[in-house]
């Protein structure tokens, strides 16, 4: 799938980005990723797009983007003001980056998660399929 000028951000606001460019496909799937790091990075699962670094652009922040190395050859970049997930990249595919999906404003309705990796022995509380659904907060919360 191919995305033309899609926008993001963090939280704070203090970094935008704009992509262009393909997103999964060839590049790899478009996952959520169980594993520990992500869960710890992300506060849950991480919901990642893989796409072409040459079609990523920081528009505004990019003196607050800070990079962590979380295992070797890997690096997480996330907002250094609010803490907000923007990428990762591995050393080993300099052309390709991790896009946190949720970071983006907004994304074709058509994207979706292709693959659940480091589901082996995910925690109960990462399963979804049974929780109520609401449209916005839960109905009993003030």
């Amino acid at each position: 799938m191919r995305l033309d000028g899609a926008s993001g951000g963090c939280l704070c606001g203090g970094v935008q980005f704009s992509y262009s460019g393909e997103i999964g496909g060839a590049l790899g799937k478009i996952t959520a990723c169980l594993c520990r790091q992500c869960r710890r990075a992300q506060g849950f699962a991480a919901a990642v797009g893989p796409a072409e670094a040459s079609g990523f652009s920081i528009l505004q922040g990019k003196d607050l983007v800070c990079e962590f190395q979380s295992s070797p050859g890997k690096w997480r970049a996330f907002c250094g003001r609010c803490g907000s997930p923007l990428y990762a990249r591995l050393q080993a595919k300099p052309g390709v980056l991790r896009l946190r999906l949720g970071a983006f404003d907004t994304l074709p309705k058509d994207i979706a998660i292709e693959a659940v990796i480091f589901a082996e022995d995910p925690p109960a509380w990462t399963s979804l399929e049974d929780a109520p659904r609401y449209p916005a907060r839960e109905a009993d919360r003030p």
